[in-house]
């Protein structure tokens, strides 16, 4: 990853090392109901706290406003990281001031420590100088392993780049990697697959898709919209009506850039939603007027498995039908399947992330089969829209 710097590229003895970790954890009743961002930066606490560096974790949780919450304080987060580490993690009651500096001052070679809340602090969301700096002063060198937050010009995440020598965690690292290999320098032919409710939350991506990849599989209440806009009558379904014209204007963009666009030809149609209905599948110009389409039809299956083997690299964000209710999660958890024994066959390369596609892959049970699932639900959009992500930017080398 030579676009950035890494831990390879830094001695941590000794050193007091700022690591800006996601640790907005669920939480019940003062407890972690899951652990898995805190599984996911464990291996940099490791390597950090390993080779001697002082370990002064931020993170900030939910969203106080830059006010003290009680019941959005770090505390208990704390208890939950050493239980992942198996190693003592001590706690500040701040993360700037006298209560942070004791206690970066108490730590040995390899300890560790979490500070409170970054986001106590109103410098923080508004990327104050003066906060950064004084959430500088207990830190030699800077860590950013929160992907996630990377999308923010926060202080923790961006500000303290510009102050102290600042490098990518493990964690991080290995998101830029997948990400890089999926629209950034990827393997060709590269097929985007987007599902989802709505266009409207969906524009951007579209419209930067269109231009960088070479096909575009459009599912879930999304591709009504593009059929209704093609004129197709899709009876009750989910449809942005109003948005035909930025459907057309999508598919214009398609045909100059050469991108194929794929949308159902075939549906699971229903009259109403929910588990178990009676449901029919019908040809995309046969939908009845009181029918809902809620999933992809057997034919448009075999059509998204199609584009999948004609391509090396697979991006997919969003559902590819209504995959909470059965039996409308057969289009999603088919295809998802495929492209897992795809990847499995090293066929090609799956990037996946979104937190509705993230559930979707841990429904089918191949989350842990795709090349590579972003847990990062905004941060994963904004870079797929083609956005800067502030917090990346600032890791870049000079």
């Amino acid at each position: 990853m030579s676009d950035f710097k890494t831990l390879d590229d830094v001695s941590f003895q000794g050193k007091r090392v700022l690591l800006r970790v996601d640790l907005n954890v669920p939480m019940e009743k003062g407890r972690v109901t899951d652990k898995t961002r805190i599984e996911r930066v464990a291996s940099t606490i490791r390597e950090i706290a390993g080779k001697g560096g002082r370990v002064v974790l931020l993170a900030h949780f939910g969203r106080p406003k830059g006010k003290k919450v009680e019941s959005e304080s770090l505390a208990p987060v704390a208890d939950a990281v050493g239980k992942v580490l198996d190693r003592k993690v001590a706690f500040a009651d701040d993360c700037i001031g006298e209560a942070a500096r004791a206690a970066v001052d108490a730590l040995d070679d390899g300890e560790i420590v979490l500070l409170e809340n970054t986001r106590f602090h109103e410098g923080e969301e508004n990327n104050d100088p003066d906060f950064a700096k004084a959430l500088a002063a207990n830190g030699d060198l800077y860590v950013n392993d929160a992907f996630s937050a990377a999308h923010r010009a926060h202080a923790s995440t961006e500000g303290l780049a510009h102050l102290l020598p600042a490098y990518a965690g493990r964690a991080m690292q290995k998101e830029l990697e997948a990400l890089t290999r999926g629209l950034e320098k990827p393997t060709r032919p590269v097929c985007a697959i987007v599902g989802g409710a709505k266009v409207s939350t969906k524009i951007d991506l579209l419209e930067n898709l269109v231009g960088r990849v070479d096909k575009l599989v459009i599912g879930g209440g999304m591709a009504n919209t593009f059929l209704h806009a093609n004129g197709v009558a899709v009876g009750k379904s989910l449809a942005e009506r109003d948005l035909a014209e930025t459907a057309q204007k999508i598919l214009a963009r398609a045909k100059e850039t050469g991108c194929e666009v794929i949308l159902p030809v075939d549906a699971v149609v229903a009259k109403e939603f929910k588990a178990g209905a009676a449901s029919n599948v019908h040809m995309i110009d046969t939908i009845p007027e009181d029918g809902m389409i809620l999933d992809l039809g057997p034919a448009s299956v075999e059509r998204v498995k199609a584009a999948m083997s004609d391509s090396r690299t697979i991006v997919w964000n969003g559902p590819l039908g209504a995959f909470e209710i059965k039996p409308f999660d057969k289009g999603t958890v088919d295809a998802a399947r495929y492209a897992a024994r795809r990847t499995e066959a090293k066929a090609i390369i799956t990037v996946a992330g979104g937190g509705d596609t993230v559930a979707a892959l841990n429904h089918a049970g191949v989350a842990d089969d795709f090349t590579y699932v972003s847990t990062a639900g905004g941060a994963f959009l904004e870079w797929l829209e083609g956005k800067v992500l502030p917090g990346v930017a600032a890791l870049r080398k000079s």
